[in-house]
C-alpha cells in the first residue's frame, strides 16, 4: 500500500515489536534480558529481533565470543521511533483502564512532568487534525489517501 502509515506498521505494527523497541530505549539490549523482562517466547523474540535488524531499526553488537553473544542497539532509524512510542504511551495513559499512569516523562533540564505536544516545525503553534490538510507529494500515486474537505 502506498501509505506511510502502512509502511511504518509493516515494520513495527506487531504487539511485541514496539515493546522490544520500548525496552531498547530503556537500555535493555541483551536477548536473555529482553526475554525475561517481556515474558516472550525465545523463538518469537528471535524472529522480532531479526526483523528489526533487517529493517535497520536495531543493530547487532557482539559482546562475547565464547559463547558468541550479541546485544541489540537502536540505530538512528530506530531512535526516530521515539515520538511514536511517546505518543502511544500518552494515548495509553489517557485511554487505558488503569488507576494511574505507570510512568511520566520528566526532562532532565527542568525536572517538571512533561507531555509531548505536536507543534508546527515552522511557526511553533500546536497542531491537531483540524489544523492541517494533506497535500500530494512526489510519492503520491492517485490513491484515496487524500479526500477533499475530509476532517476527523
Amino acid at each position: 500500500m502506498n501509505c506511510s502509515v502502512a509502511q511504518c506498521l509493516e515494520v513495527v505494527g506487531e504487539w511485541w515489536t514496539m515493546l522490544i523497541i520500548r525496552d531498547a530505549f530503556l537500555g535493555i539490549r541483551r536477548f536473555d534480558d529482553l526475554q525475561q523482562r517481556l515474558g516472550i517466547s525465545r523463538n518469537i523474540l528471535q524472529q522480532r529481533l531479526t526483523r528489526l535488524v533487517d529493517a535497520g531499526i536495531l543493530r547487532r553488537v557482539p559482546y562475547s565470543e565464547h559463547p558468541p553473544r550479541s546485544e541489540y542497539r537502536l540505530t538512528v532509524k530506530g531512535k526516530d521511533l521515539w515520538a511514536v512510542l511517546v505518543a502511544m504511551r500518552q494515548w495509553g495513559d489517557q485511554h487505558a483502564p488503569t488507576a494511574a499512569p505507570p510512568v511520566q516523562m520528566v526532562p532532565k533540564d527542568c525536572g517538571s512532568i512533561s507531555e509531548a505536544v505536536m507543534t508546527c516545525s515552522v511557526c511553533g503553534k500546536p497542531i491537531g487534525p483540524s489544523d492541517v490538510e494533506s497535500v500530494p507529494r512526489p510519492g503520491y500515486q492517485g490513491s484515496d489517501l487524500l479526500l477533499p474537505g475530509a476532517h476527523p
